[in-house]
């Protein structure tokens, strides 16, 4: 389905990037990871303007073409409580300014008919206490996407992956963390993998600018003090 295809997956070195990568390489794609772990194709920290530039400039001379661009690369988490001003301003660049800028370095080079796939999260819609840099970055890079899908169309469609709960250990869970997901179970990498994969194939051909929520429904079932068995505990 995507032989001779070439993907480039930011943070694809762990959880749903190494997914990712290891799927489209199991389609015959080619898969180029940047990540700050020794073993990716590229090392280097997306964070970093100059990274951004010094990978677009070595996967030109490299590759030269880009079919799949799959901005995964996760933001600090810290809350209001703690976080400082740098570290917030460190989660919006890796979170949201990495992926527009490298989406805009590698614009040159993406082949008519390319797919960008930006991971958010369903904190983009619903929070935690204390997560605020996560929860902000996440938000910004829904956003960015239906922007971006507008302007890069028709050549280049954009959609961003929501993923709930995932557990990169691919642990089963049972009991109320199971329970609580209307699929039954918590999710894993290989999840949100099929999920990019199809969003890049031709049978994504009439889907850009949109935010799909990968999560067993979770953020979808409504919870009732003493409603099918849940109880607050304060």
């Amino acid at each position: 389905m995507l032989e001779n295809k070439t993907a480039i997956i930011t943070g694809g070195c762990h959880g749903i990037g190494l997914a990712a990568a290891e799927a489209f390489r199991r389609e015959g794609a080619r898969a180029v990871v940047i990540d700050t772990d020794p073993r990716a194709d590229f090392v280097g920290d997306v964070g970093e303007r100059e990274t951004l530039e010094a990978f677009a400039a070595w996967f030109g001379e490299r590759y030269g073409r880009v079919d799949f661009l799959v901005n995964n690369a996760p933001p600090l988490m810290r809350g209001i409580n703690s976080c400082t001003y740098e570290e917030f301003e460190r989660a919006l660049r890796v979170g949201v300014t990495a992926p527009f800028y490298l989406t805009k370095l590698l614009l040159p080079l993406f082949a008519d008919g390319g797919s960008v796939v930006n991971i958010s999260s369903s904190r983009d819609r619903q929070s935690q206490p204390q997560t605020e840099s996560y929860t902000a970055a996440k938000g910004g890079i829904t956003a960015l996407t239906h922007a971006m899908a507008v302007s890069l169309g028709p050549r280049i469609r954009v959609n961003s992956i929501s993923p709930g709960w995932i557990d990169t250990e691919y642990r089963t869970y049972e009991g109320p963390d199971a329970i609580q997901q209307p699929a039954g179970r918590v999710g894993n990498p290989d999840d949100i993998a099929a999920l990019i994969l199809f969003l890049c194939s031709d049978k994504a051909g009439f889907i850009t600018g949109e935010n799909i929520c990968a999560d067993g429904g979770m953020t979808r079932l409504m919870i009732y003090h003493a409603d099918n068995g849940w109880t607050l505990n304060d």
